[in-house]
């Protein structure tokens, strides 16, 4: 093509996108159609990456394709092996890609599609596509070595033994949200619970299939497919017996998930993992794909407002204004501190060429902009009544507290935008195939009640809004249910197969912290190691899980905005290593595509800490603390006393947590500037700690 047609090409490309952002942004009057927001997306994926991530890799990073990587220069045939660009881009993307671009979006959407749209696509081109290329980048050219240390090596060992217990902390947290989104979404719904265990069994005999040599894998990932496919049909017609044992309380499923992480953890990566991880990535990549087509094809209307009044703050969904908790509810999508434990992970030891960065660091980022698009759409397709109905924290069976959340959802204007009833609640979960009778503790038995109501975590809400958008495209008698538990399954399955790689993970540093008390728990391949180092964080990342799912409200009110933060905090700890790296390489003038998202990063997850510690609009942990006493001291009996009290732990927990994250992450932001200021200034001489140059052959 002509220089001057692409020059051309790319100012209509790049003109559209501008008017399909100011389309979303300021239509009023009638919904907005979600295709503009498809346009949006698709252009600033054009554009960013023909144009940022190409500037990125030639002037900032200086890609040398001849230099050989540690996945040439330390191949072994087991953890470092030259592997095939596309087949790295999809192992990065299915690792990167949890549940976040799919949850976070989906609870964002109580500020509206607005604000979520945009800071997912500036977040993604400038932060989180540098975020992760950067981490790549450095990781290949030290040996595949990890974040911390990294962090060890170019600032010095205080700061990377720091990094490692921060490491290991945020894990902790990260891991008990997806335990928790999980709880949320399977808790009194034995249909969904019944698939996703037995996924459990399918994934061993996939294992047994592989391991023996005498099935391939393409087979086994037949049978697997086929056999997730017969759970979710079946799960329809459980007889009673098995769906009475099969509807679960919270924290039934709490501890039923840690008795899986722990398992998913020690076995064999054969046995389980592997499977599991190959099954839920076929899932993962079709079913996103099969939903942005669906998207296109339907073209649905968005329901939900540009902006709606919990902007200013006092949401049910996510407390607290817009800034700072946008930008800390969606991490995936936008930018992840998670990423980048895998961006110095697995992939670095896999990716053959330098050259091929651009693709799976940027560009797998950048897709994931796309995902959580998507779901912002399936999320603000729904009715907003029917979206606030789903999301309140009303416990099962109360329906004095259904009436009273039915009528504020109704009221949050006098325009009837939010209308919403509870036949509309009884019927949709009558619709999607769940229960609508609810077993209190004390064993009354509320009939007519619609349980759809109060399952938050947004995992749920995307799964309606899924499968309206499928149930169009391929209608049938059953429609609704069936694609509502396959969605449920899609997202569980992915969600879990997180869980055991992150418990795994979090194993291995662990272990390497232990090993500084004995060399023996710090071997990987030690039996005693493995149990010791897999129970004690089984125990931590258990914990919070359990504490969470005891509270209706702990998800939104606290696990969900500490999960935010330390995610970003993660990458604000990543961005440090990046910007001293360029630094060290010589590119001073450069080291804003670094520095700049690692301070605006800095400045949201500070202010969403101090907001959630102190603020009463933003459900502040102080402000509970005193609002939970103030109900005790008033002599509260009974499960009411019983509620308190453990809102009030919880609580006094969340105040422990965030301020002990926000200190570590100090003395590290605090480390990196004065490291920064002795390079620039050259009091400290530039030692870069790269790894041997080899040519490529």
């Amino acid at each position: 093509m002509p220089r001057i047609a692409r020059i051309f090409l790319w100012i209509v490309i790049s003109l559209l996108g501008v008017t399909a952002v100011a389309v979303a942004a300021f239509q009023r009057g009638e919904p907005v159609n979600a295709l503009w927001l498809v346009v949006a997306g698709v252009c600033t994926f054009a554009v960013s990456y023909r144009f940022y991530s190409a500037w990125l890799m030639a002037k900032v990073l200086t890609i040398d394709d001849n230099r050989a990587p540690a996945a040439v220069t330390c191949s072994d045939g087991t953890d470092f092996v030259p592997t095939p660009k596309w087949v790295v881009f999809g192992h990065h993307f299915a690792a990167i890609a949890g549940p976040g671009p799919l949850v976070g979006p989906v609870l964002a959407a109580q500020f509206g599609y607005l604000p979520g749209m945009i800071w997912i696509l500036v977040g993604a081109t400038l932060g989180g596509g540098v975020h992760d290329a950067v981490i790549l980048f450095a990781s290949m050219r030290r040996n595949g070595k990890s974040l911390g240390q990294m962090l060890k090596e170019e600032m010095n060992p205080v700061i990377g033994l720091i990094a490692m217990v921060s490491l290991l902390a945020i894990m902790t947290i990260l891991l008990a949200v997806l335990g928790l989104v999980v709880v949320k979404a399977l808790a009194e719904s034995p249909w969904g619970l019944f698939t996703i265990a037995a996924t459990i069994p399918l994934a061993f005999v996939m294992g047994l299939m592989i391991k023996s040599g005498k099935v391939s894998v393409t087979a086994a990932s037949v049978f697997g497919v086929i056999g997730l496919m017969a759970a979710v049909v079946a799960g329809k017609y459980l007889p009673p017996a098995m769906t009475e044992a099969l509807t679960l309380k919270p924290t039934q499923l709490a501890w039923a998930i840690m008795i899986y992480g722990f398992a998913a953890s020690v076995l064999p990566v054969w046995m389980l993992l592997a499977p599991r991880d190959y099954l839920s990535t076929f899932m993962k990549l079709g079913t996103v794909a099969i939903l942005g087509i669906f998207i296109v094809i339907l073209a649905p209307p968005l329901h939900m407002p540009a902006l709606t009044p919990f902007i200013h703050g006092g949401g049910f969904v996510v407390p607290g204004p817009v800034f700072p908790f946008v930008c800390i509810t969606i991490a995936c999508g936008a930018i992840s501190g998670f990423h980048s434990l895998i961006a110095s992970g697995t992939t670095p030891k896999l990716l053959a060429r330098e050259k091929d960065i651009r693709l799976v660091g940027y560009g797998s980022m950048i897709v994931e902009m796309l995902v959580s698009l998507m779901a912002i759409i399936a999320a603000c397709a729904l009715q907003p009544g029917e979206y606030f109905a789903i999301n309140s924290p009303v416990p099962p069976g109360n329906k004095a507290a259904l009436s009273a959340q039915i009528e504020k959802i109704s009221n949050i204007d006098d325009k009837g935008t939010y209308k919403v009833t509870e036949a509309d609640m009884l019927r949709m979960t009558r619709d999607m195939g769940e229960p609508t009778t609810v077993k209190l503790a004390d064993g009354t038995v509320v009939n007519d009640y619609p349980t759809m109501v109060g399952k938050t975590g947004g995992a749920p809400t995307f799964a309606v809004g899924m499968a309206h958008l499928f149930a169009k495209v391929i209608p049938g008698k059953t429609a609704l249910s069936l694609w509502y538990h396959f969605a449920i399954m899609f997202e569980a399955l992915f969600i879990l197969t997180t869980l055991d790689a992150g418990t795994r993970v979090g194993r291995f540093i662990l272990q390497d912290l232990l090993g500084n008390i004995s060399p023996k728990l710090g071997k990987t391949d030690s039996w005693l190691g493995n149990v010791l180092a897999t129970g004690l964080l089984v125990a931590a990342w258990g914990f919070f899980l359990y504490q969470g799912a005891l509270d209706p409200a702990g998800i939104a009110k606290s696990l969900w905005p500490i999960f935010g933060i330390s995610n970003q905090l993660l990458a604000v700890i990543a961005l440090c290593l990046g910007t001293v790296v360029l630094i060290k390489m010589g590119k001073i003038r450069h080291c804003w595509v670094t520095a700049a998202p690692m301070i605006f990063l800095t400045i949201v997850t500070f202010s969403a800490g101090y907001l959630k510690i102190f603020s009463p609009g933003a459900a502040g942990f102080i402000p509970e603390i005193e609002k939970q006493q103030a109900l005790i001291a008033t002599g509260l009996t009974g499960p009411a006393l019983k509620a308190a009290e453990t809102s009030l732990f919880n609580a006094r927990i969340d105040v422990a947590v965030t301020i002990t994250f926000l200190f570590f992450v100090t003395i590290i932001v605090l480390g990196t500037a004065r490291e920064c200021w002795l390079l620039i200034t050259k009091r400290k001489a530039i030692v870069l700690q790269e790894s041997e140059y080899t040519h490529h052959i």
